[in-house]
């Protein structure tokens, strides 16, 4: 018999400009929802953390906002907290898209990366994509850097490479226990996440038509004695022709939105839901602090 090796245990941080697979790659490796996934930008609002166990290593993955150009309070907000998640991780993960390239955003990730004197891992995403000598010239300017210690080529989408990938985190993490539970996926708390499987819905259905300000609130939680759950949620919106965007004609929008929450809600906690939506219209909830304690961010960043 030989001894079991030492737990290993520590946090990555994803990072990388909007829109590049963050969220899906989290979920791909975790093997579970627990951030959501939208063809918007900025979709992913606050720090997310994603629990994988693989051999003897607990991986903590550090989910984040895209690092973009902020414009506006919540958009400095979520810029905050990407580079906080950055600085407390044992390792810094640098998510490109491969089809984009370098482009602005990604270049001044590397650059303040290279000011804090911060070394991090590549990884190349949506390569499946890429024309291979495309990608090769890609690899060899992000690695001309200087800042990056290895390179890794996947498809969050297909799952190619990600295994290599996770071999890795696993076996460079620090010696340690293990910082949760064996089966605990996520710290997000059930009513933060049943929100924003609504709000992903939302934007999956009117991502075109609705400005991702819109944002959703869980209000009401009642375990029911046939062992099903009452959810009731608000839908804010911060004009009234976007409401009646979102209703649709007849309230035929709102209830497909709800019905596919539902359903995914149901798969997640493991029993039957009764959703109830509400749409209102709150002018300036982007400036209202309590939304971003609920959200972990900080409403003077």
């Amino acid at each position: 018999m030989t001894e079991p090796g030492p737990t290993r245990c520590g946090f990555i941080a994803i990072v990388g400009a909007p829109n590049v697979g963050k969220s899906t790659l989290l979920n791909r490796m975790v093997g579970s929802k627990v951030s959501i996934v939208s063809p918007k930008v900025q979709t992913t609002r606050t720090r997310v953390l994603g629990i994988l166990i693989t051999g003897p290593a607990q991986i903590i993955f550090i989910d984040t906002p895209g690092i973009f150009r902020p414009r506006r309070r919540l958009d400095r907000a979520m810029v905050a907290a990407a580079w906080g998640g950055a600085a407390d991780a044992d390792q810094v993960m640098v998510l490109v898209d491969s089809e984009k390239g370098i482009d602005a955003d990604t270049r001044s990730i590397i650059d303040r990366l290279k000011e804090n004197d911060r070394r991090a891992l590549l990884v190349l995403n949506k390569v499946d994509l890429v024309k291979k000598p495309v990608l090769l010239d890609l690899a060899a300017a992000l690695n001309a850097e200087g800042l990056f210690t290895d390179i890794f080529m996947i498809s969050a989408t297909t799952g190619d490479g990600v295994d290599d990938l996770l071999a890795h985190l696993g076996a460079t993490l620090p010696e340690g226990p293990w910082l949760f539970p064996e089966d605990q996926l996520s710290d997000m708390p059930e009513r933060l996440l049943a929100a924003e499987i609504t709000r992903e819905k939302l934007y999956l259905e009117l991502h075109q038509e609705l400005p991702y300000q819109a944002t959703v609130e869980t209000e009401g939680w009642q375990e029911k004695d046939d062992g099903s759950l009452r959810i009731d949620q608000v839908i804010f919106v911060q004009r009234a022709s976007q409401k009646g965007i979102v209703l649709g004609k007849g309230g035929q929008r709102v209830k497909s939105i709800g019905a596919a929450s539902r359903r995914e809600l149901e798969d997640i906690l493991g029993c039957r839901v009764h959703l109830f939506l509400f749409v209102k219209v709150r002018q300036n909830w982007g400036d209202d602090p309590e939304r971003y304690r609920d959200w972990g961010l900080d409403f003077d960043a």
